[in-house]
C-alpha cells in the first residue's frame, strides 16, 4: 500500500528548460520482439536498445523457464534470444508473469502454439485481469485453455499439441493484447489462421504495431477490410531468426517529458529516435499536446514539443491511445476550460482502475472530476493545490502526476518505486529537466 513516508517530492520548475531527453527502449516492442524471436525456426536474435524493467524481466524469466537460452546484458541494453526451433518447449513449473499483461497474454498464445503442458500465473492484481477473450480465440484454433482457480482469470493452464489453425473472431474486444497474442502465435499453426475483428478494437494501433513487427520477422499475412471491421489471414510460416533488431525508445514513457514541456512556458523537449516513422501509436499524443496549445515539430525520427504558456481543454476519444489518458488528465488541471476523454472503459481493467484513481487524485489538486464507465470529465481549478499523490502501484499514475509537480510546489508522489514496471530510473531522469 502507498505510504506518505515513502514518497518523493517533485522539484518545481523555476523557469523554462530546453532538453534533449533519452528515454529507455519501448516496453511494447521489447516484449513483442522476444517471443517473436523465440518462435523463429532457428537462430539467435539480438535485440539492441532493449528495455530492462519489471515487465521485460518477467518476459525474460518466463522464456528462460520454458528452456530457452535468453541472455541479457543491461549495461549494453541487449538481449539475445535463442529460437525454440522445431523442437517445442517445456516448462516444469508455473511461468510467473507478475503484473505484466503482455507477458502472460503473449506467452499463453506462444505455449498454445508450441504445444505441451504449461501453467502461467501472476501476482494478485494479474489474477483479477481477464483472459477469457483470449481463451475463446485459442479454443477456436484448436487449443482450449483451463483455469487454475477462477474461470477466465489466471492462473491459466495450456495443454495440447499446438494450434490447428482455422478461423477465430473478436467482437468489441477489451484489450488489443489478446489480438496481438493470437496474431503472433498464428504462423506456428498447422494451417492458415483467419482472425476476424468485428466492431471497435481498444488500442488498435498496438495491433498495427504487432503486424509490422511480425512482417519484420518474416511473417506472411493479408490484412483486409470487412463490413464488420477487419480480417487478418496469417500463413503458416515460421519466423526468421538470427536477426539484429533495434528497439525504439518508448513513446509512452516519452509522453511525460513532452507533457512537461507543454506545461512550462518557454520550455522545449526533444526526443530522438521517435517520430512519424515510429511503430508506436502513442506518438499520436504529441498531436494531442498541439491541440491543447503546445508547439510541435514532428520529424521522421524525432519529436520536439514546446510550451506556449497557454493550454486549453479538449474533448477527445482516446480509445486508440488509452495509456496516455493519465498524462492528459494531469495537463487538464492547468488548462483553460474543461477536458473530456471518452471511450476508455478498458482503463478500469489496467494495473488499477485508472478512471477511479484519476478521479480521487485529480480532486486532491483542486479539480472537479466526474467519471462514467468509460469516460472522464475534468474541470480545472482556479488555482491548483499541492497534494500527496497515491499511485495504487501503477507506474503511469506516478509518472503522470510527476508532471503536475513542475507547476505546483510541494507535490509528493507516493511509492515512486512502482515506476520500475516500465521505467526504473524515471524520477532520476525527470529531475534532470529542472537541473
Amino acid at each position: 500500500m502507498d505510504s506518505p513516508f515513502n514518497a518523493i517530492e517533485v522539484q518545481a520548475a523555476e523557469g523554462p528548460f530546453v532538453k534533449t531527453v533519452v528515454v529507455p527502449g519501448s516496453k511494447s516492442i521489447t516484449n513483442r520482439a522476444m517471443p517473436l524471436a523465440a518462435m523463429a525456426a532457428g537462430g539467435v536474435t539480438t535485440l539492441r536498445g532493449a528495455l530492462f524493467a519489471d515487465d521485460t524481466w518477467h518476459m525474460i524469466g518466463a522464456l528462460q523457464q520454458l528452456g530457452l537460452d535468453v541472455a541479457e546484458d543491461a549495461a549494453t541494453k541487449r538481449i539475445r534470444v535463442e529460437a525454440i526451433g522445431r523442437h517445442g518447449a517445456a516448462s516444469t513449473q508455473p511461468l510467473y508473469c507478475g503484473n505484466s499483461g503482455t507477458t502472460i497474454r503473449f506467452l499463453t498464445a506462444l505455449c498454445a502454439a508450441v504445444g505441451g503442458r504449461h501453467t502461467l500465473d501472476g501476482n494478485a492484481r494479474m489474477r483479477q485481469r481477464p483472459m477469457a477473450e483470449l481463451a475463446a480465440a485459442l479454443a477456436q484454433l484448436g487449443c482450449p485453455l483451463r483455469w487454475g482457480e477462477n474461470e477466465g482469470f489466471p492462473p491459466v493452464i495450456v495443454e495440447g499439441e499446438g494450434l490447428a489453425g482455422g478461423e477465430c473472431s473478436f467482437s468489441d474486444v477489451k484489450s488489443s493484447q489478446f489480438i496481438s497474442a493470437v496474431l503472433m502465435a498464428a504462423p506456428l499453426a498447422q494451417r492458415p489462421v483467419s482472425l476476424r475483428l468485428n466492431g471497435p478494437v481498444t488500442s488498435e494501433p498496438y495491433v498495427n504495431m504487432t503486424l509490422q513487427m511480425m512482417r519484420q520477422f518474416g511473417a506472411d499475412f493479408l490484412d483486409t477490410a470487412t463490413p464488420e471491421g477487419r480480417c487478418i489471414t496469417v500463413q503458416p510460416r515460421r519466423y526468421v531468426g538470427g536477426l539484429s533488431y533495434q528497439i525504439e525508445p518508448d513513446a509512452s514513457n516519452a509522453s511525460y517529458f513532452l507533457a512537461a514541456a507543454a506545461l512550462v512556458q518557454g520550455a522545449r523537449v526533444r526526443i530522438e529516435g521517435l517520430g512519424s516513422e515510429s511503430l508506436q501509436g502513442d506518438i499520436a499524443f504529441a498531436s494531442v499536446l498541439q491541440q491543447m496549445g503546445a508547439t510541435l515539430v514532428m520529424e521522421p525520427t524525432a519529436i520536439e514539443v514546446g510550451g506556449t504558456g497557454s493550454l486549453h481543454g479538449v474533448s477527445l476519444d482516446m480509445n486508440g491511445i488509452p495509456d496516455m489518458v493519465q498524462t492528459l488528465a494531469v495537463l487538464a488541471v492547468f488548462a483553460q476550460g474543461p477536458t473530456t476523454v471518452r471511450n476508455v472503459g478498458n482503463l478500469r481493467l489496467k494495473e488499477t482502475d485508472r478512471l477511479a484513481a484519476l478521479q480521487t487524485e485529480l480532486t486532491k489538486l483542486g479539480a472537479k472530476v466526474n467519471t462514467t464507465s468509460d469516460s472522464i470529465h475534468i474541470v480545472p481549478p482556479a488555482k491548483p493545490t499541492s497534494a500527496v499523490i497515491a499511485t495504487y502501484d501503477d507506474h503511469r499514475m506516478a509518472m503522470a502526476f510527476a508532471v503536475a509537480g513542475l507547476r505546483i510546489k510541494g507535490v509528493r508522489i507516493e511509492n515512486p518505486q512502482c515506476t520500475s514496471k516500465t521505467y526504473p530510473d524515471f524520477f532520476e531522469d525527470f529531475a534532470q529537466l529542472t537541473q
